[in-house]
């Protein structure tokens, strides 16, 4: 019997530092021997993410931490490819950010939208730092229920961590989430942790970081949910 492959394109650029970086290939080789797949995956560079000629053959994309990255731009076209062409995605930290920046500049029509690590002075900030800063912490998570983020943890209250200092600018959320990009998770305090799209196979984004679990030997739902979803899609 044969091994159902899938190739993954990670998104970002790869430092073997960051414990993010070392966390994800892990995830996804866990996630891939529990449902007894074979996983392939390939970081892609943004520096060199030109043009979406090099995106096709992947069946899911997993936009990483460690921003701010060498290219913005590439980051966004490779996002903007996996929302327009329904292929699986998961954004973590930088890619939770880089997610909402996209929604808000190709969907919204925000041509103005902008990161406030990279433009701190623009009018429309709509990733902003957050009012605490999230370095190595960790809290509880409440999602909401009947999202994909519910399916794919089987409950709604749940512990992950975070390094991060930037979210969603309160001053836009409202607007950012009148449409299809919905709130799934929020923290104690209420305030925005994951979204997801409605009208996507899977399209999700976290602001914590569930991929650290897998060092510690636990698979994380979202990888698991990622890779699920590739094999629909490909089905």
């Amino acid at each position: 019997m044969t091994t159902t492959a899938l190739h993954l394109a990670l998104i970002g650029d790869y430092n073997p530092d960051v414990i993010a970086h070392q966390a994800i290939p892990v995830a996804l080789q866990q996630a891939a021997t529990a449902l007894d797949l074979s996983v392939h995956v390939q970081w892609l560079d943004t520096d060199t993410l030109t043009s979406t000629s090099a995106l096709h053959g992947f069946d899911g994309f997993w936009c990483v931490p460690a921003s701010p990255y060498r290219d913005t731009d590439g980051a966004l076209r490779a996002i903007r490819f996996a929302r327009e062409q329904g292929r699986p995605f998961l954004g973590t930290c930088g890619g939770f950010q880089h997610a909402v920046l996209e929604y808000a500049r190709n969907v919204l029509g925000w041509a103005d939208a902008e990161h406030g690590e990279l433009a701190p002075d623009a009018e429309r900030v709509v990733i902003a730092p957050l009012s605490c800063s999230l370095v190595n912490a960790s809290g509880t998570v409440r999602l909401a229920p009947y999202t994909r983020m519910a399916q794919a943890y089987g409950r709604l209250d749940i512990h992950e961590g975070y390094h991060c200092r930037y979210g969603i600018n309160p001053e836009f959320a409202d607007a950012l989430l009148e449409g299809n990009l919905i709130p799934s998770g929020n923290d104690s305090a209420g305030d925005l942790r994951a979204v997801e799209l409605l009208d996507h196979p899977f399209f999700v984004a976290t602001l914590f970081q569930p991929e650290r679990a897998a060092l510690k030997g636990v698979t994380p739902p979202l990888a698991l949910a990622l890779l699920k979803a590739c094999l629909e899609a490909s089905a």
